[in-house]
């Protein structure tokens, strides 16, 4: 699957689940690490955990399953690494204390059409 389309998929599966301040940064040429990196907000627990199974599953559905995730049950932060598309779903507290964003400020922020 391409970056393009992964990155679909993913949009899409936060937009299900109501992801907040959903942001996008392309990062090839730029990071050797992934072409895309993802941030969202979640305003609960069960909701970040939502956000994570939507993406899961729509993973699933494309016949797609090399992905890895990191944290846990308590976590505020979420880590989900597709590779080629790398996706981080915070609480709110927890993203504004880590604020990934400006370590991809290099990057060029994607424009997030509605879903």
């Amino acid at each position: 699957m391409k970056s393009e389309e992964l990155l679909d998929l993913v949009l899409n599966a936060i937009s299900e689940r109501h992801g907040e301040d959903t942001e996008a940064y392309d990062m090839r040429g730029i990071s050797i690490l992934a072409d895309y990196f993802v941030a969202t907000s979640a305003t609960s627990s069960r909701q970040l955990h939502a956000i994570a199974n939507s993406i899961i599953e729509a993973c699933h559905e494309a016949n797609f399953y090399d992905y890895r995730v990191e944290g846990n049950h308590d976590s505020e932060w979420l880590l989900v690494d597709l590779g080629d598309v790398v996706v981080n779903i915070f609480s709110e507290d927890a993203r504004a204390f880590y604020n990934l964003e400006k370590l991809w400020a290099d990057g060029k922020r994607v424009e997030i059409e509605e879903y």
